[in-house]
């Protein structure tokens, strides 16, 4: 009997550890949480192969953890199924830390003039910043925002030779916009750039960009994937032989090694092997939550455009939703309903309540069930206004480039009973 290779369940259940690394643990089903900061090494051989790269053993866990390492294995895997391709994961502590470490390094002098980025100017509040005020005042590096992401002649008029990375958030924060991930990888690789993606707010649950042509995929792993909010973690997955005009092959042979043995190392930016025991406990069901949040999600949506108390929803499962006809791409792993590929649309909507910016703040104070926070992906949900909480920055130092709305209410849909969430909902729109 032939088997084919595991199904993205299975690799979320049990990718980077088996029988072998278990016989090595005592027998233990689960990876162990290695809480030290370094190992006992039989002879000063063996540390010196460690030290060199010539084993795989974890030294210290500045370079590499047990624990943290399974982690990498697992998400690798996931970002990676069905890609025609060789992938490497690299945890970090943080989603931004994600992003600053994956796009940081591709930004080296090289003594040939200029550099520019160029990136959808929906974003992530912090993930802005970190472009306009770290890269762009701080660095000099010229910044070329998208400001419709959707038009694809826009990013080719950008894109040019001194490009060292093209960057987009799909779905975005929070209005889940998406783009043509194929079209714009081939634009960024015409000019030699790597194009990255966060894709954060679909989890590889919903959509792999490295399957659709990108080079590297960023995510906060603090949010779906560990839904259980105890930690906050975050990963950079990338293909090998990276499309770049950095020369060095270390960074482009193998992007996530490069970047565990190089950045995160020198720097310190590591992850704790808690907190990467917590996200690997959290992902193991990945798919099932998404498939039930984002089912919830989709039936809150419909109730919200339905409602006379709602001005306009934000959400790719809505036909009205600029992004559906892309959206139809996010397809959900192993699934079927009736014999045909079932179509999931994330845990994440907004919407803009009519009565603008004060019945967004009269609603979201009536909540009973739903959260007042900011996070995302949990299993409980939760709302926010991002004009005065993930987005401010933006809004407070580039009202210009700023494209969300001020009386937008963005929900993260959880895994309470639909009912309760939507007659919260219900009492919410009522009592504002």
């Amino acid at each position: 009997m032939t088997m084919r290779g595991p199904r993205f369940d299975t690799l979320a259940v049990g990718a980077g550890y088996g029988r072998e690394e278990a016989a090595a643990n005592q027998g233990s089903i689960i990876p162990p949480l290695y809480l030290t900061s370094s190992q006992h090494f039989p002879t000063a051989d063996d540390m010196g192969a460690a030290l060199s790269g010539g084993s795989d053993d974890w030294v210290y866990t500045r370079l590499g953890n047990p624990t943290v390492r399974y982690l990498e294995s697992v998400v690798a895997a996931l970002e990676g199924y069905g890609v025609d391709a060789e992938v490497g994961a690299a945890a970090t502590p943080s989603g931004m830390a994600a992003v600053t470490l994956a796009t940081s390094p591709f930004l080296a002098v090289d003594g040939e003039g200029p550099m520019n980025i160029v990136a959808s100017s929906a974003c992530y509040g912090a993930t802005f910043m970190v472009f306009s005020q770290r890269y762009g005042r701080e660095r000099g590096v010229e910044v070329r925002w998208v400001r419709d992401p959707s038009a694809i002649d826009e990013w080719a008029s950008k894109i040019d030779e001194r490009t060292r990375f093209v960057y987009a958030e799909s779905p975005s924060n929070p209005l889940l916009d998406l783009i043509d991930i194929p079209a714009v990888s081939r634009l960024a690789h015409q000019a030699g750039a790597p194009f990255i993606v966060d894709s954060t707010l679909a989890t590889p649950a919903l959509l792999r960009p490295l399957g659709m042509g990108a080079d590297i995929v960023v995510q906060s792993l603090g949010k779906a994937a560990g839904t259980s909010g105890a930690s906050l973690a975050g990963a950079v997955i990338a293909r090998r032989a990276l499309t770049s005009a950095v020369a060095d092959p270390a960074v482009t042979d193998d992007f996530a090694a490069y970047l565990r043995r190089g950045p995160i190392r020198d720097m310190g930016g590591v992850l704790s092997p808690f907190n990467a025991f917590t996200i690997l406990s959290d992902i193991r069901d990945l798919r099932y939550r998404v498939d039930v949040m984002s089912r919830s999600t989709l039936t809150v949506a419909e109730y919200l455009q339905a409602s006379d108390r709602v001005e306009e929803v934000f959400y790719p499962g809505l036909a009205s939703h600029p992004s559906h006809a892309l959206a139809q791409d996010m397809v959900l792993v192993d699934s079927e309903e009736d014999g045909k590929a079932a179509r999931r649309y994330g845990f994440v909507l907004g919407f803009r309540p009519v009565g603008g910016a004060e019945a967004a703040v009269r609603i979201l104070d009536k909540f009973r069930l739903i959260w007042r926070a900011n996070d995302i992906g949990r299993a409980k949900s939760a709302a926010t206004i991002p004009a005065i909480a993930t987005h401010r920055q933006v809004v407070a130092s580039a009202s210009s480039m700023a494209t969300v709305p001020d009386d937008l209410i963005r929900i993260t849909v959880g895994l309470e009973h639909i009912d309760d969430i939507i007659e919260d909902i219900g009492q919410a729109l009522e009592a504002a």
